[in-house]
Parts: C-alpha cells; sequence; structure tokens
C-alpha cells in the first residue's frame, strides 16, 4: 500500500488555443471510478457542442484504476497522453477532461499528443497538487476532566484530531503515521498519568 499519494487541490478548467482549436481541460479530485464517469458525463452534457470531449483517470492510491479514451480523435492522441501526464505528475484519485472545439487547421499526431496532454500539465500547474500520507486512524479514550488538555496537547503536537464524541467519557479519533504508533502511546500515558485508553483501527489517508 502507497505511503503517500498526491492528487489535483480542487476542480478547476484551464483553456488553451492552438492553431485555432480551442482546448479546456476540466480537472477534479475523484474518490470513485462512479465518481469520475460522473463529473465526465457532466463535462459532455456542459460541452456537447464540442468536437471532442477526452478524458482520462486515475483511481486508487497505487494507481489501480486507469482509464483514457479519444472520443474520436485519431487513436492515442488524446486520451493516452492525458493518463500518461497525469501518472507523470504522480497524480492519483483524479479525472481529467479534455474538451476541443476545432478550429480549421489540423494538427497532426504529434500535434494532437503535445496538445492534450500539455493542457493537462498547464491545468495542474494552474489548479496545483496536494499530497496525501497514509495513517493509521486510532481512538483514545479519556475522562471528561482530561479531555480538554490532551485535545490541546494533540493540536500543539500537530496531530490530526479527526473527530471527537462526548459521552460517559470523551473519545477522540486520530490518524497517526504507523511510525509514530509506539512513541504516540508512550506520550499519551504521560500526559494523562496512564489513566487514558487507546486502540488502533484501520488506515486512511490524510493530510501530509
Amino acid at each position: 500500500m502507497q505511503d503517500e499519494y498526491r492528487t489535483v487541490a480542487r476542480a478547476g478548467v484551464h483553456e488553451i488555443e492552438i492553431n485555432r482549436s480551442r482546448f479546456l481541460c476540466a480537472l477534479a479530485p475523484a474518490a470513485t471510478e462512479q465518481e469520475a464517469q460522473e463529473f465526465i458525463a457532466a463535462v459532455r452534457k456542459e460541452h456537447a457542442d464540442a468536437t471532442h470531449n477526452c478524458w482520462a483517470y486515475v483511481i486508487g492510491a497505487d494507481a489501480g484504476i486507469q482509464k483514457a479514451s479519444d472520443d474520436g480523435e485519431p487513436g492515442g492522441t488524446a486520451g493516452v497522453p492525458m493518463l500518461q501526464m497525469l501518472l507523470r505528475r504522480g497524480m492519483r484519485y483524479v479525472v481529467a477532461v479534455v474538451t476541443r472545439y476545432y478550429g480549421g487547421v489540423k494538427l497532426g499526431a504529434g500535434g494532437l499528443i503535445r496538445a492534450y496532454g500539455g493542457v493537462v500539465g498547464e491545468t495542474l500547474d494552474v489548479l496545483g497538487t496536494r499530497t496525501l500520507r497514509r495513517y493509521r486512524l486510532a481512538t483514545v479514550t479519556v475522562d471528561h476532566q482530561r479531555a480538554g488538555k490532551v485535545q490541546n496537547e494533540l493540536r500543539a503536537a500537530g496531530r490530526e484530531v479527526r473527530h471527537v464524541h462526548y459521552g460517559e467519557a470523551v473519545t477522540i479519533e486520530i490518524g497517526l503515521p504507523d511510525a509514530d504508533v509506539d512513541a504516540f502511546q508512550s506520550w499519551l500515558a504521560d500526559v494523562t498519568a496512564g489513566t487514558a485508553g487507546f486502540e488502533l483501527g484501520g488506515e486512511a489517508y490524510g493530510e501530509a
């Protein structure tokens, strides 16, 4: 399992013009293949009058799902260079749709490959990327008296507090890098005089 991955910071659109053809690249984060397909469908609907709506997406921290479409452009000149650009930049959980409005001048295979790959790269530069790192989810249980102090100490230490639940005791869900688990348990015992409960859960990704 990947320790970290990069994805696009936000959804957005960037446009370039090459030999009177307009290339609009719409990029968005996508948590699932279904989300990616829904985004593609929405862009196709918005630009139903375009010459082509080519797309590519990469889903999974290990890039397990990779798909692309040339949408009528010559084979391998649109979707594949878009996908290659996403992979070259280390992008995961991301979908790209490049809408082309033909301007009357043929670009040739090489020109199309450069245009479709290039507009994806430019759009990533414009929108920016963010890195997400793998964490172990963990639950800390403390009494109400110590809960405020523990939360403050966690935040002061830069720990990611994901959720706090107040019941008979206070449960605080946090994210921990695997390598920090032992040191964190020692720290927690010191802060709470050994009174806190600690339970390791599954894995998730959070901001690096």
